[in-house]
């Protein structure tokens, strides 16, 4: 039977993480959608949405981001066109480093 690691988060994640569900969950209870509504929306369960809005962080980002656009809760600050740019920026600056440092790596080593 393989064995289930258990990840530690830092605070910052978990609070972020905790924001992030509370924005969410307000965001939807304001607008007067069930929960039922939103997953089926985004094309989730409604326990995933549940688990969204209670902070858990093995969701999936993709369903996380998306039920935040749907409900109205801005990500990054920025509106859709200035996300848009920001990617840009980012894709350019990312092609300006040399070639070593593009590579991907096929392990993430994330001792801290």
């Amino acid at each position: 039977m393989p064995r289930s690691t258990v990840r530690a988060y830092s605070r910052y994640t978990e609070e972020a993480l905790s924001l992030l569900a509370g924005l969410i969950r307000a965001a939807r209870l304001e607008k007067k959608l069930s929960a039922q509504e939103v997953a089926d929306r985004v094309g989730i369960s409604r326990g995933m949405l549940s688990r969204i809005e209670k902070a858990d962080p093995k969701c999936e980002i993709g369903a996380t981001f998306e039920v935040a656009r749907i409900v109205g809760v801005s990500l990054f600050d920025a509106e859709p066109s200035r996300l848009a740019m920001q990617v840009k920026q980012v894709e350019e600056k990312l092609a300006l480093l040399p070639k070593s440092a593009r590579k991907t790596k096929k392990a993430v080593i994330d001792d801290f």
